[in-house]
């Protein structure tokens, strides 16, 4: 039998109940578990290693300069979610969307939100992701996120709470998608006895949302990349594979008359929908940083004349801004006319004098994120900082407020997951991704990572962070 590490109290446990019982939709996989050695599961660990190796499930990351690309380490242990609770965040998640794309369609036409006083004006139309060649123009279906990345944590209090939104190029679902195949690869016995939700069927329904933002028949498609430096660049390539899709970098598009093209070995193709994987900034030499060599020439002219839907639309960074997220309980209420069924976290906004005095005055205590920030990197988690880091971070954020937010630190869930030293509690989150188009749908689970180091807030793969399967169980 396996010796589990019991969780810290004041810690929510997703397997493990306060009084150390295993909760009832772990029972199954708890019985599993307990007829496992550790060296079996080493010995599976290891296999997993080779085989995420063979695949070339990489990343990179930024600023090391070994330039060495990395495995994401993949943790045997799922994140379970039983169908009940999952039908309720679900459920959530569909309407939280459903506002963002709301708010940003208002923002780029008549900025209802704005001139209710709901949000302030400069907040929105002097922010940095704001985009002003997006004003007036109309998108099919007044979709602007196609895919969203929604990250949600599960607090000390049990309840769910969504820590930020992802919606200019959401990452991480191809693991989900390589996560689940490999514990069906290395654990075929836990899917006999576990009625679990399938994300296999995740690229077609993608393929799909994108096929539909168009309104031509058979409209070509594409996935464009920045290039194999990138960061994500397996994902980009795995997602135009399993869509059976093409992946173009900019050189291998071009536009003629208001109208993109693919150069291929047949001729020129027009292209009537990219799922870019690359920012705003990159896409068009000519509108926005001319100095890129990754985008198309006449791109956003093409955009404007309706002649080729990209997914994300440009401009929709604003929406996941983290100086915009505590406003996204008042977009439900102002567009849907609902109550949030999801939580957010209570946040402090520096470029506000006594939120600022506030922050400044609690640093120990709180988490500090820069608004534009992703990745985990440019943050302070007060608790976890040394003195020394802690005034430098002050002095970061008296010299320029309004590019930071603070949060409360929140207790992450924690799962049980496997490390050197055996089983042991570990702080998870949770990314489902929502695809936005005729209707809106969700592939059960998501992407779930965990901090591998103990005592760790930082999920990210790039500060060290590992993922799971997560399992929804079906009713």
């Amino acid at each position: 039998m396996h010796q589990i590490e019991p969780p810290a109290p004041d810690f929510f446990d997703e397997m493990l109940a306060a009084d150390y019982s295993v909760r009832p939709h772990y029972n199954a996989f708890s019985d599993w578990l307990n007829t496992q050695t550790p060296a079996m599961l080493a010995q599976r660990r290891r296999e997993a290693e080779l085989l995420f190796h063979r695949v070339g499930i990489t990343f990179a990351v930024y600023g090391d300069d070994s330039g060495a690309e990395r495995l994401i380490p993949f943790d045997a242990i799922p994140r379970i979610i039983p169908a009940t609770e999952w039908t309720q965040l679900e459920i959530g998640l569909k309407q939280r969307v459903a506002a963002l794309n709301a708010f940003l369609h208002d923002i780029y036409h008549e900025q209802h939100i704005l001139k209710a006083g709901l949000i302030p004006a400069e907040q929105v139309l002097v922010n940095n992701q704001y985009q002003p060649a997006m004003q007036g123009l109309d998108l099919p279906h007044n979709i602007y996120a196609h895919i969203a990345g929604v990250d949600v944590i599960r607090h000390g209090d049990g309840d769910c709470y969504v820590l930020e939104d992802n919606l200019r190029v959401p990452s991480g679902v191809s693991y989900m998608l390589e996560n689940r195949k490999m514990m069906m690869r290395l654990f075929p016995e836990l899917f006999a006895h576990h009625a679990i939700a399938p994300v296999d069927h995740y690229p077609n329904l993608l393929h799909d949302t994108l096929r539909h933002a168009s309104d031509v028949d058979q409209p070509t498609v594409v996935v464009m990349t920045p290039g194999h430096y990138n960061s994500a660049y397996f994902e980009h390539a795995f997602l135009a594979q399993q869509m059976g899709v093409e992946l173009v970098e900019g050189r291998d598009l071009f536009v003629e008359n208001e109208h993109v093209y693919m150069r291929t070995t047949a001729g020129a193709k027009q292209v009537d929908v990219i799922y870019r994987r690359l920012d705003d900034a990159f896409l068009d030499p000519l509108a926005f940083r001319p100095d890129s060599a990754l985008g198309v020439p006449g791109l956003l002219s093409a955009y404007r004349a309706g002649n080729v839907i990209l997914a994300n639309a440009i401009g929709t960074g604003v929406a996941d801004d983290k100086s915009i997220y505590p406003y996204v309980p008042d977009m439900i209420r102002f567009y849907l006319s609902e109550e949030p069924l999801l939580k957010n976290v209570p946040t402090w906004q520096c470029r506000r004098p006594d939120e600022l005095s506030h922050v400044l005055a609690n640093l120990d205590e709180l988490v500090v994120k820069e608004v534009h920030g992703a990745g985990g990197y440019g943050m302070l988690i007060g608790p976890k900082a040394s003195r020394a880091e802690i005034d430098e971070f002050r002095e970061r954020i008296k010299a320029d407020p309004s590019n930071y937010i603070a949060q409360p630190t929140l207790a992450l869930s924690t799962c049980p997951t496997f490390v050197e030293e055996g089983i042991a509690p570990r702080h998870i989150d949770l990314r489902p991704f929502v695809l936005s188009g005729k209707t809106t749908r969700i592939v059960p689970g998501g992407l779930a990572r965990v901090a591998l180091k103990r005592g760790s807030l930082v999920v990210n793969s790039s500060q060290g962070g590992g993922t799971k399967d997560a399992w929804v169980l079906e009713a």
